[in-house]
């Protein structure tokens, strides 16, 4: 069999790269505007939700009723239809797919050591490269408004991730393979913010999530605190399905990863109502013991629906399973990742498996204040720029970007566009709440 052909020189596929401006200028990627036929807001929250569990809607409503970043956070499918249909440079890379200011975050490395990175997948698939930059640095303005910054300050903000992202997307061309595949960002390389949510990180340990959110069972042992409707029991069929589930789930780690399992064995499970986003989705923790109470792992196995951007992307890749395509598009972002990180099936539902907070944490948006918001956005573009980088072609990105501040320029008219879009769209939401369009639980 013959070898393939070698691959285009490095200054081959950045001038390709650079190539792609006569099809899309850099400044016309920061033009927005809704569209006349935008759909009405609250039919497209509600049709974005149909396979939620409608009891829980509610909660979700009231969650993104906080602000207009909590809104931006639960409503991805908006974003989804109001930029996908624009022009894009056609270079694909794997999406994040809701890469926003509290999608990254702190994490333990299976060593042990601590790491920050992308966190979220549930929207993760192969895309437009610009589709996730956009979104973060939409979120980068609502996040900085809701700290309180100005307007001046929101966009430097956007600026540095913009100039990050380019820069580093220069500095990742020129790597090495393996050298890009095990660049990571850790407590060293951080300052300010990233050192107060890696302080976060390390106090997040097995043993303190084992004494906030589980109790004594009376019997000796320990059970799940219930606190309905946030946290509530399994039905007993419900329970069944998912232990009858877990065989198919270890067949998707790692043997070496498989044996540590074996070592567990459940004891309790709970459905748990989580984040802003996720709210409606089937979310269930497993609390397995090892030797001994002083030995757990939680588990946390999460319904997956198709991304909200596979609509856009008809000639996609089919899916055979929801789960298997975050847990796959978390494999290829990431740089180090779960080592429990799985998926299975059960009860009409793909579900996503891995742990539950072992050393996580988010920056809190209340600390993004100054240089705070901009140290923190030029982070986030470095992160993604190496989760890009990784999945797709760093020269060919490279040569599209440039030298030059036109992207970083068009991005920040971007953020702004879209940002102000969605402050809009928030006042309406409560609208249509106060209205009784929809039904909202605040407070929880």
């Amino acid at each position: 069999m013959p070898m393939p052909p070698p691959r285009p020189s490095l200054a081959d596929r950045r001038s390709a790269g650079k190539a792609l401006r006569d099809g899309l200028q850099r400044t016309d990627q920061g033009n927005w505007k809704p569209m006349g036929d935008r759909p009405d807001l609250v039919s497209s929250l509600k049709a974005a939700n149909t396979r939620r569990r409608p009891d829980l809607l509610p909660l979700k409503w009231g969650r993104m009723s906080a602000s207009p970043f909590s809104f931006f956070r639960g409503s991805a499918a908006l974003m989804a239809g109001d930029i996908a249909p624009g022009p894009v440079t056609g270079l694909t890379v794997q999406l994040c797919g809701d890469a926003h200011l509290l999608n990254l975050g702190a994490y333990a490395a299976p060593d042990g050591h601590l790491v920050f990175d992308l966190n979220d997948f549930d929207e993760s698939m192969p895309g437009p490269w610009e589709w996730d930059l956009k979104r973060l640095c939409a979120s980068v303005v609502l996040g900085g408004r809701e700290a309180g910054q100005a307007e001046a300050d929101c966009r430097d903000a956007v600026k540095a991730l913009g100039q990050t992202y380019r820069e580093d997307m220069a500095r990742f061309a020129e790597m090495k393979g393996l050298e890009l595949v095990r660049f990571e960002v850790t407590p060293q390389d951080g300052k300010g913010v990233l050192k107060e949510v890696l302080a976060k990180a390390t106090r997040d340990t097995p043993d303190k999530l084992m004494a906030k959110a589980t109790e004594d069972d009376g019997h000796g042992g320990r059970r799940f605190q219930l606190r309905p409707p946030l946290v509530q029991p399994l039905q007993s069929a419900e329970l069944e399905d998912l232990l009858g589930s877990l065989p198919d789930y270890q067949e998707t780690v790692l043997p070496g990863r498989r044996q540590v399992l074996d070592g567990y064995a459940p004891v309790d499970a709970a459905f748990k109502v989580l984040g802003t986003g996720s709210i409606g989705t089937t979310c269930l923790l497993l609390l397995c013991l090892g030797q001994n109470l002083e030995d757990p792992l939680f588990l946390k196995l999460k319904s997956e629906e198709p991304s909200v951007w596979a609509p856009y992307l008809p000639e996609a890749e089919p899916v055979s399973h929801q789960g298997r395509r975050v847990a796959l598009g978390q494999h290829r972002m990431q740089t180090w990742v779960d080592p429990f990180l799985g998926w299975t099936r059960f009860g009409g539902r793909d579900f996503l498996v891995r742990q539950w907070s072992d050393h996580k944490a988010a920056i809190d948006l209340s600390s993004l204040q100054g240089a705070a918001l901009i140290d923190y956005a030029a982070l986030c573009g470095g992160i993604l720029a190496k989760a890009h980088a990784r999945t797709g072609d760093p020269a060919m990105l490279d040569g599209y970007l440039g030298g030059a501040e036109k992207m970083d320029e068009a991005m920040a008219a971007f953020a702004k566009a879209y940002a102000d879009q969605v402050t809009r769209d928030h006042e309406r939401f409560k609208a249509a709440i106060r209205a009784g369009e929809l039904a909202a639980i605040t407070g929880l």
